[in-house]
């Protein structure tokens, strides 16, 4: 089994949300929305359903009419495939060129693949300078931008907020607290600011260890999990943590699954 954890350029209406979840059906984990990111997180299994959010998220929404906080190239932005247990990497790898070729012939979209060949951070940093699309139109689509489509271990998206509310600081601390182990951005969303991270090693550095890491260079107002977080890392977590770093069981990728084979 895999997951796809798509991330959609929309984060404020609420009615087309809905809508766009609804295409998802029963493969709808989890969905995390972002007024102030301007974005939302669409935690998926398998592969059909990934597609059905893609062609209702291009038919919706447009790209030059976006305005948010959290860098992005399309409205589809990014759509990664992680195995599960039972897949291995090959199988995601599988599944996104899959993905790549049918965005491209269906949808008219530019899609750059990210994985083994690259980092998502790179995609970003050279598509249409001096990156090619991997497939699709060699500009973007005039309305939905181009998609980053990959394959990657799981991570997990987690967000520090910090009590005062200066850009500056947040910057600072998200230089400090970046490693191999943790991406990070300091954004600012509205009247606060925030520390933006992608634990990409979430067994070495989990969201206890980001969220004290952050703690220490400056005042902290709470944790933020953006979708879902394997059962192994939630385990590294003491349960009198959980409310302070917005963690808990039915917040594991293990839990959603057991509520769908039930459901």
């Amino acid at each position: 089994m895999l997951e796809c954890v798509v991330n959609v350029s929309e984060g404020r209406d609420l009615g087309v949300l809905d809508e766009l979840a609804a295409a998802c059906g029963e493969d709808l984990l989890d969905r995390h929305t972002d007024p102030d990111h301007h974005r939302s997180v669409f935690t998926l299994v398998g592969e059909a359903a990934p597609r059905a959010l893609a062609r209702a998220a291009v038919a919706r929404l447009d790209l030059s009419a976006h305005a948010g906080v959290h860098p992005r190239l399309g409205v589809v932005d990014v759509v990664p495939f992680v195995p599960l247990e039972g897949s291995t990497l090959d199988d995601a790898v599988a599944a996104r060129d899959a993905f790549v070729a049918w965005a491209a012939a269906e949808l008219a979209l530019p899609c750059f693949r990210y994985g083994p060949e690259r980092t998502l951070p790179e995609v970003r940093r050279r598509a249409f300078v001096d990156l090619h699309p991997d497939a699709g139109p060699a500009s973007p689509h005039p309305t939905a931008g181009a998609a980053c489509v990959g394959a990657r271990p799981y991570l997990i998206a987690y967000n520090v907020w910090l009590t005062e509310p200066d850009l500056d600081v947040a910057r600072r601390v998200a230089a400090a607290v970046r490693s191999s182990s943790v991406r990070a951005l300091g954004l600012a969303c509205g009247r606060r600011v925030q520390v933006s991270m992608n634990l990409v090693d979430p067994l070495t550095v989990g969201p206890a260890a980001a969220f004290d890491a952050v703690a220490a260079h400056a005042p902290v107002a709470g944790g933020e999990l953006v979708g879902l977080l394997p059962a192994a890392v939630l385990a590294g977590v003491a349960p009198e943590r959980y409310a302070e770093l917005d963690v808990g069981p039915d917040r594991t990728i293990e839990a959603r699954l057991a509520r769908r084979r039930a459901s």
